[in-house]
């Protein structure tokens, strides 16, 4: 397969952190059906691998899916520019954010554009299911150990447990009928895939107070430490390195950090960066930039974002190369076929939690009916559907002003 240009990667990531709204499984579905359907960068085979590994390491899994992208496409050179170029659009946007937050002390309102959004992004994601789901649950017992993965998600299963149970299952059952062939399928970033709604942050502040208790207890009654850059860069590295999970872990660890630990932040100001980082399109991990621009200005955003997402280029560029010898293992492919089918499973509960938030009324209804139907009859572009989405809902906010 012919290596691709760095400005072909550039152009392509940019275009797609400046446009891609609605959390992780988002993104991969417009990863998908960019790299995929319409570029053939990839097989369906090697980026369902790809978007399997990084569910297996911390960070952001659809940022790690573009720095995967760009490394298999260009080398260590393309490594670097995909991961760049998908992150610095949304940086970029949520810097402007917190530059209008700081000036006028509060958020731009965003509901009229994410009203007609969220029914886009909805469709999207359900192509994307359906497309790779063909490619994924090919026999079975991959679709039986699927089904066990949604029954335990909505039990409230912990999804690394999920991940961890179906993942061993597999290996165990890989001589067994039907299993013996190992099966590429698909993974998706679950537990961070969120809807882009500022409400979800607010609800989340309970379950984040309760998560970080016990930091939160141990460092009761600490005054305040001093800023510092390298403090917020360690900080911010650290939560990179580590943070497995959804938006709602990533405020845990905020809380516990910068309101409880640091001091730098209250809780009103966390709860707006991490609405932010959920309402802009690109990785939910900018809501780091708004935190560094709130506590220590331009300087501090930067370092902030460097901070967050300098992990996940470590972590693929040790785990990249590993990943075609992965699926040449039998015992190996068989642990990645079932972390892989039981991740679909988890999206597929995602889904529809998000479904019930995104569709709430009549037009919305319509909006994702009419985005389905061309996503599936006329394979349009999905970059179009979001701005016509965008305009839809805009256009229904100054309908409802007096």
């Amino acid at each position: 397969m012919a290596r691709s240009s760095l400005g072909e990667i550039a152009r392509l990531f940019l275009k797609l952190g400046t446009v891609a709204f609605g959390g992780p499984a988002a993104h991969v579905a417009m990863m998908e059906h960019e790299v995929v359907r319409r570029r053939g960068w990839l097989t369906r085979e090697q980026f369902l691998d790809y978007l399997g590994a990084t569910n297996l390491i911390p960070g952001p899994n659809s940022t790690e899916l573009a720095i995967h992208v760009g490394h298999a496409r260009a080398g260590w050179a393309g490594l670097l520019v995909a991961g760049t170029c998908f992150i610095l659009p949304a940086a970029l946007i949520v810097g402007v954010v917190a530059w209008a937050y700081v000036r006028y002390g509060a958020l731009p309102q965003a509901a009229g554009l994410l009203y007609g959004v969220k029914p886009v992004v909805i469709a999207i994601v359900l192509q994307a299911l359906w497309g790779l789901g063909r490619s994924a649950v090919k026999s079975p017992a991959l679709a039986a150990l699927g089904a066990a993965a949604v029954a335990a998600a909505v039990a409230g299963v912990h999804e690394l447990a999920i991940l961890a149970g179906a993942g061993a299952i597999a290996a165990l059952s890989r001589r067994a009928p039907g299993m013996a062939a190992p099966v590429s399928v698909w993974t998706v970033p679950l537990a961070r895939a969120r809807g882009p709604h500022v409400a979800s942050a607010a609800a989340a502040g309970a379950t984040a107070g309760a998560t970080a208790g016990a930091t939160a207890g141990a460092t009761a009654g600490m005054s305040a430490v001093a800023f510092s850059l390298w403090g917020l860069f360690g900080a911010f590295v650290k939560i990179g390195a580590v943070l497995f999970g959804s938006g709602y872990v990533l405020l845990a660890f905020l809380r516990a950090d910068f309101v409880d630990r640091l001091g730098w932040l209250t809780e009103r100001q966390l709860l707006d960066a991490v609405a932010v980082g959920q309402v802009t399109p690109g990785p939910v991990f900018t809501t780091a930039t708004f935190v560094g621009y709130l506590v220590g200005g331009p300087a501090g955003a930067v370092v902030a974002t460097v901070g967050i997402f300098l992990p996940a280029f470590a972590f693929v560029a040790a785990s990249g190369p590993l990943v075609p010898r992965l699926r040449h293992s039998p015992l190996a492919g068989a642990v990645l076929d079932g972390v892989n089918v039981a991740s679909l499973a988890l999206m597929a509960v995602v889904t529809a939690q998000l479904g019930r938030a995104a569709i709430v009324d009549p037009l919305t209804a319509v909006v994702a009916a009419a985005s389905a139907g061309l996503l599936f009859r006329r394979r349009i572009n999905s970059v179009w559907l979001v701005a016509g989405g965008a305009i839809v809902g805009l256009l229904a906010e100054a309908a409802r002003r007096p």
